[in-house]
């Protein structure tokens, strides 16, 4: 089995493996750089990727379910349409990340820098977000119904259109955060929301 670049197509990792999860995570043991690795589709079920680096990796449509990405580099990634159900995504670095489709519904983004993502029509619904950077992300049509963003940073955000219906947002920092007047925002805890001027 074969991992290769996204663009150039060159070989970065090769293994006797059958399946392209034991590929992955032997490369990840070896601490074999994944730099804009092609892992689009992947089957990655479960899978130990905790403080991989995957920058610029392209794993569109990707199954990571309750996959470990824990401090995982996943700046300027693609995982657009990824399956990230119940994922570990505790204090990765997204920054710049293409996460337009993904299912995150209840993955846990604590402490996650998500500053700059593309997350439109996302599923973050009942997602973890307590303490997050979301600042100058793209939320445009993201489900956060029942999201706990508690201490997350949404300044600079676009939320238009996004369900924030039952979410949580103590503390959570809004300045100069985009919400449309079409964004549906019902029953949600604004207990000591910061926002600009404040």
């Amino acid at each position: 089995m074969e991992i290769r670049k996204r663009f150039t197509s060159e070989i970065i990792y090769k293994s006797k493996h059958k399946t392209i999860k034991k590929t992955v995570i032997k490369a990840i043991k070896e601490k074999v750089d994944l730099f804009k690795a092609d892992l689009s589709g992947a089957y990655l079920f479960k899978a130990d990727l905790s403080g991989a680096d995957l920058s610029g990796a392209n794993l569109s449509g990707a199954d990571l379910f309750k996959a470990d990405l824990s401090g995982a580099d996943l700046s300027g990634a693609n995982l657009s349409r990824a399956y990230l159900f119940k994922a570990d995504l505790s204090g990765a670095d997204l920054s710049g990340a293409d996460l337009s489709g993904a299912d995150l519904f209840k993955a846990d983004l604590s402490g996650a820098d998500l500053s700059g993502a593309d997350l439109s029509r996302a599923d973050l619904s009942g997602a973890y977000l307590y303490g997050a950077d979301l600042s100058g992300a793209y939320l445009y049509g993201a489900d956060l119904s029942r999201a706990d963003l508690s201490g997350a940073n949404l300044s600079g955000a676009d939320l238009s259109g996004a369900n924030l219906s039952g979410a949580i947002l103590c503390d959570t920092k809004f300045e100069k955060t985009k919400i449309s007047y079409r964004g549906k925002i019902v029953e949600v805890n604004f207990t000591e929301v910061k926002s600009q001027g404040e």
